[in-house]
């Protein structure tokens, strides 16, 4: 290995040499060349060290057209590939000259992990695709007597909204120093044709959203937008707002969270006459017990405003309404989802006020889900929207004039 000359921009080496970190995480837009350096750099270990290396995905079926035959073909490139043995059934590389394996599992079969070997590292690729449990699931299974562990997650960005954007972002619980992060472009990929590069370029003009994902390798969401009507506004200028409304309707709504799931609770006021929702207060926290809570917003209490919340927990709704919260379980039925996601399109305008960034981030880049043959689900999203439902709970007993008919709008 020593005397093989890799061929990696200068932007990555610092990367391929670095075991310095226990997690990597590898983000940045199209033809970049993330996974292309993670593969040389797992290959690069297996001939340095014995290493049980785990390799993974979402999907196990995705594995064999991904990371299976990127690392065959870098093997190649790199004439690494006469020292190793390949197997595909089940998927399986092996280094013959030091001893190091890599082994491949999906996290749609998840219990498939706990009969994992000493596994010292593991690529989690296009970890945008996992959830937060998923994640946590592989740290808990990595584990060696003497050997370093680490973590090497790459992905495209997507939502902020995201658990993994939450995580390596704006986490502070967690070791900074113990995170290598590195952020890419096809810029550093001296390796990309021309035309890839000038097809990512014309997404500015054609699909900004997704040219701000696959060109510049930021955080925002690929996909057909919920909701293209939101801005957000300075705090005072809402407030203003709000104060010259004639008879406003003022609402409160909550959503109930705890591990990967968050307690948002928002407060908005209707402009009825002009079609207008704002949205002037936010609560948006995890790991927070009821207790804990009810203190934090214990001016609800105190103000004894109605407070919608989600129907699915009356355990907790009944807790609140014990501490002398104003709090009512809202209308759900068959179909509710729809219909929420309706009234709400069909707002003129949602102006969110800058003091709830975590709401303004959440809608702005709210996106439809899709099934298998691509097609829209009209009640589902990209992610468990926490804000939007509380959005909806408060507006339980409010009905939007329609604008736009009954059918639901793909923006």
């Amino acid at each position: 290995m020593k005397n093989i000359e890799v061929g990696v921009s200068e932007s990555f080496m610092e990367y391929l040499i670095d075991w310095d970190h226990e997690e990597y995480f590898i983000y940045g837009g199209y033809g970049s060349g993330k996974s292309d350096t993670t593969a040389l750099k797992l290959l690069k270990l297996s001939f340095e060290e014995s290493r049980i290396i785990l390799v993974s995905r979402k999907v196990y079926a995705t594995l064999q057209d991904s990371c299976y035959r990127l690392l065959k073909q870098v093997a190649a490139r790199y004439q690494m590939d006469m020292f190793l043995e390949y197997k595909t059934s089940p998927l399986y590389i092996k280094n013959r000259l030091t001893g190091s394996e890599f082994i491949f599992k999906g996290l749609d079969k998840s219990e498939k992990l706990k009969s994992l070997p000493e596994v010292s590292v593991a690529w989690m690729e296009e970890c945008s695709e996992f959830s937060y449990d998923d994640y946590m699931e592989i740290r808990g299974r990595l584990r060696h007597p003497t050997q370093s562990i680490h973590r090497l997650l790459t992905t495209n960005p997507i939502s902020k909204s995201s658990w993994i954007y939450n995580h390596f972002f704006l986490n502070k619980k967690i070791d900074k120093s113990k995170i290598f992060i590195h952020h890419s472009t096809c810029d550093d990929n001296p390796f990309l044709p021309q035309s890839y590069i000038d097809n990512l370029d014309e997404l500015k003009h054609t699909d900004p959203i997704l040219y701000r994902i696959a060109r510049k390798g930021e955080f925002g969401t690929d996909g057909i937008r919920v909701l293209q009507n939101v801005v957000s506004v300075p705090h005072d200028e809402v407030t203003e707002a709000i104060n010259n409304i004639h008879e406003p309707l003022l609402n409160a709504g909550m959503d109930f969270g705890f591990t990967t799931s968050y307690n948002a609770l928002i407060r908005n006021a209707v402009d009825h006459e002009n079609g207008i929702l704002y949205i002037y207060y936010e609560y948006y926290k995890n790991h927070m017990t009821d207790d804990k809570t009810s203190e934090e917003i214990s001016e609800f209490k105190e103000t004894g405003e109605l407070i919608y919340a989600d129907s699915a927990e009356p355990k907790t709704i009944a807790f609140y309404q014990q501490e002398g919260f104003n709090m009512y379980s809202c209308t759900k039925f068959p179909g509710s989802r729809l219909q929420n996601t309706k009234k709400v399109q069909r707002f003129k305008k949602i102006i969110v006020s800058d003091q709830c960034p975590k709401c303004y981030e959440e809608l702005k880049d709210l996106v439809f889900k899709k099934d298998k043959n691509g097609n829209i689900v009209p009640d589902q999203f990209n992610i468990d929207p926490h804000s939007f439902s509380a959005i909806w709970y408060s507006l339980d007993d409010y009905e939007v004039s329609s604008l736009k008919g009954d059918d639901i709008t793909f923006l």
